[in-house]
């Protein structure tokens, strides 16, 4: 599978692109609404960043707890289910007077439930694809949620302004109710794919299999670590340019559609694995230019150029899936998911504590520092592997 025609023809790639297409635009704007909120309220770099992406550290209870759900829920239910919850957490963000505590208390819980997502929704992908038609269903996929997160960041900083950062929380919360409908009327009930009940103790014993190969287990590092820092240079933007965030965040989901092009349609199978590393490197040396705090325009170019490194990401999820046996391909991706949610917490509080004693400039270009030598760290344990470690 190569062609886009050949994607969009296979029997329910429709619905699961749309349900996901909404929740992609739901998290953007309410994500950005969220920021400007706490910002506005707290004044704080650090808190703003935790609410945008310090939801994603409960990524790392539900990856312990919650993961081998993934793969022994039925699929339909869980998606709606999820995104019914979102919607209704969503909403109850925008209560007018609601205590910061109370805040970071629902993003949180909303972070726990998140860790199913990743795993449940791109396992059905890798289930309704061919596997040799994951990367270029996954690469649309990003595709469209950087076109959406354009639009999105663009959109969400008009309902900011004309609507207030609680009603752009509202529309949020709408999206992510539109999503729980084509789900649960797009999809066709399929059985989970693995036997059992959701369990911590199979959750267990599921990530302990899958992290006791070593180049899966180098594979993980790398789609968790390089991306997450630079997500921590991404969350300090509201600070670095309170008027101008919506359009870095604009630029680099337009950065990473690029990439996501180019990865997902153009580069030959022979060329994947060498370029992860010079992606990822792609993807933090430019923010070292925040160094010298330099103006929107050479800002916004930097970030533009950083994010089309994402795309490192598809072809590490490429070879994760090669290295992966099929019953365990949900879990798999949902703890790369949840993995690289966690990280992104992590990145976006210590970008923000760094950014609290230097300033958001001087904390960007400290995190891109360390995204490098983490990627050239990694280099070894990436190079291609025997066709006998495939999986395990």
């Amino acid at each position: 599978m190569r062609t886009y025609r050949e994607l969009l023809r296979a029997p329910e790639f429709a619905p699961l692109f749309v349900a996901t297409s909404a929740h992609v635009a739901a998290s953007t704007v309410s994500g950005l609404a969220l920021g400007v909120l706490v910002y506005g309220a707290t004044r704080s770099p650090l808190l703003a960043a935790l609410s945008m992406f310090g939801p994603s550290l409960a990524q790392v209870a539900g990856a312990a707890a919650l993961l081998s759900a993934a793969d022994r829920l039925p699929p339909r239910a869980a998606l709606s289910g999820i995104a019914l919850v979102f919607g209704v957490g969503t909403a109850v963000l925008a209560v007018p007077g609601l205590p910061v505590g109370a805040v970071f208390a629902v993003v949180l819980g909303l972070g726990l439930v998140a860790s199913l997502n990743g795993g449940v929704r791109w396992g059905l992908l890798n289930e309704i694809l061919p596997r040799e038609g994951y990367l270029l269903g996954r690469s649309t996929m990003n595709m469209t949620a950087g076109l959406l997160q354009i639009c999105g960041y663009a959109a969400g900083g008009v309902l900011v302004a004309a609507l207030s950062p609680r009603g752009a929380l509202l529309a949020g919360a709408a999206l992510y109710l539109a999503e729980a409908a084509v789900a649960r009327w797009g999809l066709s009930a399929r059985p989970p794919r693995d036997t059992g009940r959701p369990s911590v103790t199979a959750t267990w014993r599921a990530n302990a299999r899958l992290w006791s190969s070593v180049p899966r287990r180098y594979v993980f590092l790398a789609l968790w670590v390089p991306n997450g820092l630079i997500v921590g240079c991404e969350s300090l933007f509201v600070p670095y340019a309170p008027e101008h965030a919506g359009l870095l965040f604009a630029v680099a989901a337009a950065g990473m559609l690029a990439g996501d092009v180019l990865a997902g349609r153009f580069v030959p199978a022979r060329w994947r694995v060498r370029l992860g590393a010079p992606m990822r490197l792609l993807l933090a040396a430019p923010y070292l230019v925040f160094a010298f705090r330099p103006g929107l325009t050479v800002a916004a170019l930097a970030v533009g150029v950083a994010s089309v490194g994402y795309a490192a990401s598809l072809l590490l999820q490429e070879r994760l899936m090669a290295l992966t046996p099929e019953e365990l391909s949900g879990h798999a991706l949902g703890l790369h998911s949840s993995g690289t949610l966690t990280m992104q917490g992590v990145g976006a509080a210590l970008a923000g504590a760094i950014a609290q004693v230097t300033s958001a400039a001087t904390a960007m270009a400290a995190m891109a520092v360390v995204s490098v030598a983490v990627t050239l760290a990694l280099a070894g344990g990436l190079r291609p592997a025997p066709a006998s470690t495939a999986a395990g």
